[in-house]
């Protein structure tokens, strides 16, 4: 069969997803691979999103000939800066076509089905983006070296520097401080040659542990979360404030941060039409009939 395929890609920073549907919408498969932030280099993005592609394929019995029946549509983490998405780009794809978007204009797609709305991503990393009027607006996502708040990056490397001060006598340890030290053997020298190397999504993973603190009501884990919410609100409010009548949380970590978040915040967010990969095969399908109607 020569009829058209059309797949989404949601790419993070810690995995990325791909989603297959055939022309009438139908879901054929599902498939999941490693970190596709394309500030990351190419060859593992491709990687990633190749093996992610394929395990869909699998999955609706299709074989390495019908590549050239998909139009993909893929949303990633980092396609906002130009410089990494033409090196990823710079590679030749098998598809039929393909479309790239930042993370946050797939998620918004999904969710809002391209209506008025922002999203607010908290995953690995964090950003804000929201479009009103047909204008966008992104708050944030610059990036977990000097941005994206809130996010499980920056949960994770906040954690370790109070578990270091918490090492010196600074502040006081608590059982989150100690449980951080013990997984570099107590040893600071351990975590300064870790951090040498250390990606966002390696900070992330602490995430989880500073949640399940917080929530047996550790005080470092509470001030951790308390720090990390505020600063999610002020992106909130920001897209709030510019007009947007609604949100959406999505992301990793929206779900487990979400009751912290602030009151105004709170009654502001609604349930999203579909998620991040819906509206990558919305990009897909958009590109695709661009395409025909040239």
């Amino acid at each position: 069969m020569n009829d058209p395929l059309f797949l989404g890609i949601d790419g993070g920073g810690t995995k990325c997803r791909a989603r297959l549907h055939d022309a009438r919408s139908a879901l054929l498969g599902e498939g999941s691979g490693g970190p596709a932030n394309v500030r990351l280099d190419p060859e593992l993005v491709w990687d990633s999103i190749l093996m992610a592609i394929r395990e869909a394929m699998a999955a609706a019995r299709l074989g390495e000939a019908d590549l050239k029946r998909i139009h993909v549509g893929m949303g990633a983490a980092g396609a906002g800066q130009a410089s990494s998405l033409k090196r990823f780009l710079s590679r030749p794809h098998p598809f039929a076509s393909m479309a790239v978007e930042t993370d946050a204009h797939t998620a918004w797609l999904g969710a809002f089905g391209g209506g008025d709305g922002a999203i607010l991503i908290v995953g690995t990393g964090s950003c804000g983006y929201g479009s009103v009027g047909g204008r966008r607006y992104y708050v944030g996502g610059w990036g977990y070296e000097i941005s994206d708040e809130g996010s499980g990056a920056a949960i994770g490397r906040n954690a370790l520097r109070h578990a270091i001060w918490a090492y010196d006598g600074r502040i006081s340890a608590s059982a989150l401080s100690d449980a951080l030290l013990k997984e570099f053997d107590n040893n600071p020298e351990r975590l300064i040659d870790w951090v040498g190397t250390a990606r966002g999504s390696d900070y992330a993973r602490f995430a989880p542990l500073v949640l399940d603190h917080a929530n047996r009501r550790d005080p470092l884990g509470l001030a951790l979360l308390q720090s990390a919410t505020a600063d999610l609100a002020k992106v909130a409010i920001r897209l709030l404030d510019l007009g947007a009548p609604a949100l959406c949380l999505v992301g990793g970590l929206a779900e487990p941060l979400r009751p912290w978040l602030p009151p105004p915040v709170q009654g502001a967010i609604t349930t999203p039409a579909g998620d991040a990969l819906d509206g990558a095969i919305l990009l897909a399908r958009e590109s695709h009939e661009r395409g025909a109607n040239a």
